[in-house]
């Protein structure tokens, strides 16, 4: 395998939940959901979506949560063993 194909796997989908503060309403949060093909844990793409957010946007950061694919991989998630209906 090549370097270069080495460096294209290290990309992994990188999901952030940003929650911001109205600038006329300081005391309402809104969230915004970034996603994205980034490198785990320098997250490069997601530093600068961050750094361009806070030099133009008004909104002012509040918390980041950050979720990539490899925190969940597919032989840990199971089925679950019950189905039930509520109505």
């Amino acid at each position: 395998m090549t370097l270069l194909a080495r460096d294209l796997y290290r990309y992994k989908l990188t999901t952030a939940e940003i929650l911001y503060g109205f600038p006329d309403y300081p005391d309402l949060l809104q969230t915004y959901l970034w996603q994205d093909m980034d490198l785990a844990p320098e997250f490069p793409r997601l530093t600068k979506f961050l750094d361009f957010w806070e030099r133009n946007l008004d909104g002012k950061l509040h918390t980041v949560r950050i979720g990539d694919a490899s925190l969940a991989t597919a032989k840990e998630i199971q089925y679950a063993a019950h189905h039930l209906h509520l109505h």
